[in-house]
């Protein structure tokens, strides 16, 4: 009774508590309001300061995407996550101006001598977005050791490597191929490892009659030797007559070793496979791209580039039936025949 008592005689009271109640209250909001901010500041500061440190590694590199995707390959691969990963590059020596904006994806054509590397090449350079800049790493001091090749990517990715091919300002795909016998296989790890952690699309291109390679690559080293072209050696022509008088060479082949020369470029192509199996990859086969140009499309939509007509102006060389182009063809057919490679004697 008392304190209601006092209560009455004094109503401010009332109305004073619960001010201050009301003061502590909004204190209280504030506070947490500023805690909030802290660490929404220290939040952005944190990922700001690890995106630099990842930006020194691989500037201008943003993941926009992944999905998850079954590639079909022969032979057959297991399914893998595709992170699809875009690049904003920034060339040292010029401007990309109005294409600064314009999102680039990284290729690598992993491939053999005498393989439709090549031709298939100049297919994707005729595309107005894609630069594909011939085998880079022919060239031995490239490859040395992991530091240069990793140097030599950086180059190449950074749209600082000039060749024929460099589209520059609005290339959407920049490339190049790569030999299994220079120095990939080699560091195939490492190799593997970069590629990954960039987002290179990896297109494996073998062919499947490895009988027709090794013709083909007896041939090309005879006309290194002898320079058939007018005193100049050439690996691609242009003419139908450059490539009868190419063709016109019918190699001789051992036919002792034949079959051990095959087993090996079968081994060096499953063992490339096999080490960058976890890449961002597609595999075809030269005479598959001959026979369907749907799987040229296949390749720009690997790419992510506009689905084009793709050209070129080389002219194969070789046309003739295989008993026609080797020069002990007897000995061949023979020492083929009944084994597993049986096939090759008929195929394209």
């Amino acid at each position: 009774m008392a304190s209601s008592s006092k209560m009455a005689s004094d109503p401010y009271n009332l109305n004073k508590d619960m001010v201050n109640t009301k003061s502590s209250k909004k204190s209280f909001h504030a506070l947490r309001v500023i805690v909030l901010c802290f660490s929404m500041i220290c939040s952005f500061y944190i990922c700001s300061v690890c995106l630099q440190q990842t930006s020194q590694h691989f500037p201008h590199t943003v993941v926009v995407r992944s999905r998850i995707s079954e590639i079909p390959t022969p032979p057959p691969i297991s399914t893998e996550t595709e992170v699809d990963i875009v690049h904003f590059p920034r060339p040292k020596n010029y401007s990309r101006e109005e294409c600064v904006s314009t999102e680039v994806r990284f290729f690598a054509i992993l491939s053999m001598q005498r393989s439709g590397s090549g031709w298939f090449e100049t297919l994707l350079n005729s595309h107005m977005n894609v630069s594909s800049n011939g085998e880079i790493f022919s060239q031995k001091e490239r490859r040395s050791d992991v530091s240069s090749i990793t140097a030599t990517l950086n180059q190449v990715y950074n749209l600082d490597w000039f060749s024929s091919a460099a589209k520059n300002e609005c290339t959407a795909a920049v490339g190049f191929k790569w030999m299994l016998n220079q120095g990939l296989l080699d560091h195939n790890k490492e190799i593997a490892r970069y590629f990954i952690k960039r987002g290179v699309h990896v297109i494996f291109l073998f062919r499947r009659n490895l009988l027709r390679r090794h013709i083909s690559i007896l041939a090309n080293s005879h006309d290194r030797n002898l320079k058939l072209l007018n005193g100049t050696h050439k690996s691609h022509v242009h003419s139908r007559e450059e490539a009868r008088i190419l063709a016109s060479y019918k190699p001789w082949i051992d036919p002792v070793s034949l079959i051990p020369e095959l087993e090996t470029t079968g081994r060096s192509a499953m063992k490339a496979l096999k080490r960058f199996n976890h890449t961002n990859h597609i595999t075809l086969f030269y005479e598959d791209v001959v026979k369907n140009t749907t799987k040229l499309q296949d390749v720009l939509e690997f790419l992510k580039v506009p689905v084009k007509k793709l050209k070129t102006r080389q002219v194969k060389i070789h046309i003739k039936e295989l008993s026609k182009q080797v020069k002990n063809w007897e000995d061949v057919y023979s020492t083929l025949k009944g084994s597993k490679y049986e096939t090759f004697l008929d195929s394209y």
